[in-house]
């Protein structure tokens, strides 16, 4: 809203307010002040209330409410602490609603040595303690909170435990290092006579959700006879924000068939799914219910669908939405420039990004790391480094190791590793896991081993159970024909229990997501597949000289080979084909594929996990540069 604006509001609601004098003046006061803060005009509401006393009408105690709201979503202690001297004025300290909402305003202000001061000068009742309750949980008190809660139960004669404050109480549970206190709050709640309350079962879900520990949030999902749109939105995020996208779908369709209709944060959580399985079917019927219910215009939805159709591979959609988008944010050309970026479009980043700051958009952190990131995999080495220094020069913001760990990249896959090196060396924040992750992957490109080990001994420290470092390790030594090492990251990895993720590929038909493993025979076309998989390892031997071919072609049924197999059984001559892959494709089935798109004349989209790789008539699209 412009000053104008609010100027204009403010008198408007003032000259209507005069007209009631003879009425009860406070009361419309009162009403007018209700009504901004219900429409969320926080500002307007502060100054109708200058207004109000300037016109010689007093506040009462069910004024100052709307006004510590006010304050709080404002981040306005110092105003504030002024109304709270106008509450001593008046002599409305002792109403409970009043000492609730000013306690409410401090904690958000982060002055909770106020609001306990406010909660200690009182009488207090169930009303207050469950502000105090609510402030501790919202700073991060938990302990503090659950002391307090104890002094309440103490106070069992005049205080009673409701359903606001199990809710306070299970709200600072949402970090794992709390999750024990929560856990004793679930198994309190028959005690406490909550056990069919759906506002404390849904706190619960998220709690759980929010702690990792989503099997324990479908257990009690499972359990509670009545759900509403609150528990579904819960468990579809927590599976989204936990990384089980087949688990979102299938939820989303259990949903949709008990009647209960999406909000945007539903659709959020499917959006992002979709995007994680490649799941473009299911994504485009988002978009049309999207549309369908009236969310067309949130722009976080908008900036969900340019994500869900680039990763997905449909990058002509993406730009159409990305286009017609009004007022578009950093996130949106964020959403867009990342989608060619994964898509090794590099020419068109730069394009983008140059658009991106004639907008006169703000530039942030994220979108420097998905500028560089581009520029990774598009090659464009000289750009990247030259964004980078713009970042620190030009728009004033400090790398993060997300951005170092881009330029090592950067420079790694140039085969720079001297520089790589040096920059590391030189960087003002302490290198973490993903920087010396970088470094490693670049030297197992250009089969660096003494830098390689040396990265791989900072990178273990850091992360020692990220199972991929170890992995790049061993097959760096495996393509150096070092048994001997490839035997001791094995010993390593025994030793430390840890097992690789097995590689699985999806793959999009007829609405419903179809996933191999490597060596799957779990398909019901598996004997289909595994013929088709067999006439195309003999057609490749029929069309390539065995000089250049031998030994790389057919050594191992890896679950990309699956999914292509099954693609050709099932889709008509011409139909592109796209398969996502959990773990980045192998040389050999790189190499397979390319040769398959020429015999059979077919196109091939495979995302691996960290970029897309377009096979047309023998050629990828990375130019074998990933």
């Amino acid at each position: 809203m412009s000053v104008d604006q609010h100027r204009h509001t403010v008198a408007a609601a003032g000259s209507e307010l005069r007209q009631h004098r003879s009425s009860n003046p406070t009361t419309a006061w009162n009403s007018r002040l209700r009504e901004l803060s219900k429409q969320r005009q926080y500002k307007e509401a502060l100054t109708l209330y200058r207004h109000m006393l300037r016109s010689f009408f007093f506040p009462n105690t069910f004024t100052f409410p709307f006004l510590f709201k006010s304050c709080a979503l404002l981040s306005l202690p110092l105003t504030g602490s002024q109304l709270h001297a106008h509450v001593i004025r008046t002599g409305s300290q002792s109403d409970p609603y009043t000492r609730s909402s000013l306690i409410s305003m401090y904690s958000k202000c982060s002055l909770l040595h106020h609001a306990r001061k406010v909660f200690d000068e009182m009488q207090n009742l169930t009303i207050s303690y469950n502000a105090m309750i609510s402030a501790y949980s919202f700073n991060s008190k938990v302990v503090d909170a659950v002391l307090l809660f104890r002094q309440m139960r103490r106070e069992k004669e005049r205080v009673d435990v409701n359903t606001v404050t199990v809710l306070g109480l299970v709200s600072g549970c949402s970090v794992p290092s709390h999750l024990s206190i929560g856990m004793c709050l679930h198994g309190c709640k028959v005690r406490f006579g909550f056990d069919a309350d759906l506002a404390v079962a849904n706190s619960l879900v998220t709690m759980y959700v929010k702690c990792g520990e989503v099997e324990r949030a479908r257990q009690l999902f499972d359990e509670m006879p009545v759900k509403d749109l609150i528990t579904w939105n819960a468990m579809i995020s927590g599976y989204a924000q936990n990384g089980h996208a087949r688990l979102v779908l299938e939820l989303y369709s259990e949903m949709k068939l008990g009647g209960v209709s999406p909000d945007p944060v539903t659709l959020l959580g499917v959006l992002s799914s979709c995007a994680n399985l490649g799941a473009q079917g299911i994504g485009r019927e988002v978009e049309r219910q999207i549309e369908q219910c009236g969310f067309g215009s949130n722009p976080f939805l908008r900036n969900a669908l340019v994500n869900m159709y680039a990763r997905c591979g449909n990058l002509v959609r993406a730009r159409q939405i990305f286009d017609c988008v009004v007022d578009k944010s950093v996130v949106s050309w964020t959403a867009i420039i990342g989608g060619y970026g994964i898509h090794g479009r590099g020419e068109v980043v730069v394009d983008l990004f140059n658009e991106m700051v004639k907008s006169g958009v703000r530039l942030d952190e994220t979108v420097f790391v998905t500028v560089l990131s581009a520029c990774s995999h598009a090659g464009l080495t000289n750009k990247g480094l030259e964004y980078f220094e713009d970042m620190k020069m030009k728009y004033g913001l400090q790398p993060g190791p997300e951005h170092y760990s881009c330029v090592v990249d950067l420079l790694g896959r140039a085969g720079r590793l001297e520089e790589a090196m040096d920059l590391i060396n030189s960087m003002k924040v302490k290198p973490d896991g993903a920087v010396w992750g970088a470094l490693l992957g670049a030297c197992k490109i250009h089969k660096n081993v003494p830098l390689a080990e040396l990265a791989f001994q900072h990178v273990i420290e850091l992360e020692p159970t990220n199972i991929g470092y170890y992995v790049l390790l061993s097959n760096l030594y495996t393509d150096t024909k070092n048994l001997e090492g490839v035997l001791k990251v094995r010993v390593m990895m025994r030793e430390r229990k840890l097992r690789k993720d097995p590689g699985c590929s999806y793959v999009e038909y007829k609405g419903k997501v179809h996933l191999f493993y490597s060596g799957d025979l779990n398909h019901p076309q598996s004997k289909e597949i595994y013929r088709m998989l067999d006439e195309l390892e003999n057609l490749v031997d029929i069309h390539q000289p065995d000089e250049i071919y031998q030994g790389r072609i057919g050594t191992g049924v890896h679950s990309e080979k699956l999914a292509i197999a099954f693609g050709l059984l099932n889709t008509r001559s011409g139909t592109e084909i796209t398969v996502m892959k959990n773990l980045r494709v192998c040389v050999d089935c790189h190499l397979f594929i390319k040769l398959v798109s020429k015999i059979v004349n077919r196109q091939f989209i495979v995302r691996d996990a960290t970029r897309f790789h377009h096979f047309r008539d023998g050629v990828c699209s990375c130019k074998d540069y990933w």
